[in-house]
């Protein structure tokens, strides 16, 4: 398959489970909507706010990743891949303001006090929200699994926090009412607030590396280039570079032929070599730059690299 159908079949992936993220989120929005209007919880309350976020960010993946499957163009020679990574951190920005305020209403019922009611409908949502949540969640690791998305590892990283927020609404409110324990529904609503920030940092960090074409992780690379020793054409590689924008990977490296080959030879046998590397690495666009045996383009070498060539 060619990265380009491959692509595609990234994006309609990417598409359905954005689409499903969407469409859990609007459900939940009302039914939480109901649940935090009955029980009156600061837990509750930020559960509905994190949920009318998840709206937002679920529609900005979805139009994130589609912008990503847009083909390359004149403007855009290597694709918009990076669309994903930008919306990630608008998810990011979204998760941090979400958190802040459900912080302050949290902090503001601790100092004040307040008092929950409906313990049964907002146990009942919550229960109803981590059931739904799960099944996507689910559907989202097979489809991260496929297409290595990361607006959707970002919404993964949401949607997991939602779990871990709906059962700290359930504890809230057993806390709160059933024990009479005092400000344990403000306190779970403070506990959720930092959550959502800790979670929204760590979500932030692929897009970053994507945006700022970090390398491929070091297993990754030693696994690409254990691949490329299968062969004798590469046996010259050197000044390998690697970065990753949405789904699609790219690799690029130097290698040195024959002084007696013609451009013709050299064009021939590296470009099956590309072909075969792109049939073993799918979604990964490959660029081989021909040099004479022993040649090196110091300027695009590390400083260590060029430390080991003057040894």
């Amino acid at each position: 398959m060619t990265t380009a159908k491959l692509a595609a079949e990234h994006s309609a992936l990417s598409t359905r489970a954005a689409l499903a993220s969407v469409t859990l989120a609007l459900i939940l929005l009302i039914a939480k909507a109901w649940a935090a209007y009955a029980t009156g919880s600061t837990a509750m309350l930020g559960s509905l706010v994190d949920t009318a976020l998840d709206v937002i960010a679920s529609l900005t993946t979805l139009v994130g990743v589609r912008i990503a499957a847009i083909p390359a163009d004149s403007d855009h020679r290597f694709g918009h891949g990076k669309a994903e990574a930008l919306v990630a951190l608008a998810q990011v920005v979204l998760i941090g303001v979400s958190a802040v305020g459900i912080g302050w209403r949290a902090t503001d019922r601790l100092i004040h006090g307040a008092q929950t009611e409906a313990m049964g409908a907002g146990i009942a949502v919550s229960l109803l929200a981590i059931a739904f949540t799960f099944i996507l969640l689910s559907y989202q690791r097979r489809v991260i699994a496929r297409t290595g998305s990361v607006a959707i590892k970002t919404d993964n990283v949401h949607y997991k926090s939602d779990l871990m927020l709906n059962g700290a609404v359930i504890v809230a409110l057993v806390l709160d009412q059933a024990l009479h324990i005092a400000g344990a529904d403000a306190a779970f609503g403070i506990a959720i607030a930092f959550w959502l920030v800790w979670g929204g940092w760590r979500a932030s960090g692929e897009a970053v590396n994507q945006l700022m074409d970090r390398e491929w992780p070091e297993q990754e690379r030693q696994h690409f280039l254990t691949a490329c020793s299968d062969y004798p054409e590469l046996e010259g590689l050197h000044d390998l570079r690697t970065r990753s924008s949405g789904t699609v990977r790219f690799a690029q490296f130097h290698v040195w032929v024959p002084a007696d080959w013609t451009v013709q030879q050299a064009h021939d046998r590296l470009d099956r070599v590309e072909e075969e590397l792109q049939r073993r690495f799918p979604g990964t666009e490959i660029l081989i730059h021909v040099d004479p045996q022993g040649q090196t383009d110091r300027e695009t070498l590390l400083p260590q690299e060029l430390t080991e060539r003057a040894t």
